[in-house]
């Protein structure tokens, strides 16, 4: 059993071809920019009115990621869990991607990797993608904007890398204040560079799709009115990430 606060259908986003996205509740951090601000808490909320969280068995999860096998097979999609932070709940993700793995459906998840590297080496055997957020290098400004510093983030990034057990994505949030500068980006890209078997860095752009939300949680929208980066911007980013690591780099995944 575990808590979810959505199941998507039909995403082209967070993973290979069409995808089905198990979104976890709970998060370790609180990145001001966060679209999905009703992940963050595990408890149940409301929000305009309805109930966000509900608690569901591995079966009931799977009844709805079975749905869609047609478009899988045809795409080379899968499942992908996302969240909040599925690291949150260790034992349900590896037993949702093992159910997943046995059934021969393409398994990803979507992690900021902060959190013990005991709970990530529960999935890694039935992971056959992780999309992992680094956000920023420096370790005082990633606790400034998210709550906690990276440290875990960093070295778990290099023992997943190292156990080669899984195609390891990085993906990185563009965030205008925060890391929207060559300079930052650059050093991400440098970090990237030396990971073993890393072949692709995706930038995503910042966008204010969630601000909503905060209002309906009775909360702040902690960005402020800061807006998106532009398209010159990020094709010069995607250029520099491109020149430093020597990756495959795309706008947007």
């Amino acid at each position: 059993m575990g808590r979810i606060f959505d199941i998507q259908r039909y995403s082209i986003h967070d993973g290979s071809g069409i995808r089905t996205i198990v979104f976890f509740k709970g998060c370790f951090l609180r990145c001001k920019w966060c679209s999905n601000p009703e992940s963050q808490r595990y408890e149940f909320e409301e929000m305009g009115g309805k109930t966000v969280g509900k608690d569901v068995t591995v079966a009931e999860v799977m009844a709805a990621v079975e749905r869609d096998r047609a478009y899988y097979r045809r795409s080379g999609g899968g499942v992908t869990l996302s969240g909040g932070e599925v690291l949150a709940q260790p034992d349900f993700a590896r037993d949702i991607l093992k159910a997943a793995w046995e059934k021969g459906i393409h398994t990803s998840i979507e992690s900021t990797a902060h959190g013990d590297f005991c709970e990530i080496e529960k999935l890694l055997p039935f992971l056959d993608e992780f999309l992992l957020d680094i956000k920023h290098i420096d370790p005082q400004k990633h606790a400034k904007f998210t709550g906690k510093t990276n440290d875990n983030v960093l070295k778990n990034a290099i023992a997943i890398a190292e156990s080669g057990k899984t195609k390891l994505i990085i993906r990185v949030p563009v965030i205008p204040v925060f890391n929207a500068t060559k300079e930052e980006i650059g050093e991400i890209a440098a970090f990237a560079k030396n990971l073993r078997g890393v072949e692709e860095i995706h930038l995503l752009p910042y966008h204010r799709y969630g601000e909503k939300k905060y209002a309906l949680l009775g909360r702040d929208y902690p960005m402020g009115n800061i807006g998106s980066p532009d398209e010159a911007l990020m094709a010069s980013l995607k250029n520099t990430a491109e020149t430093i690591s020597g990756l495959t780099c795309q706008i947007g995944g």
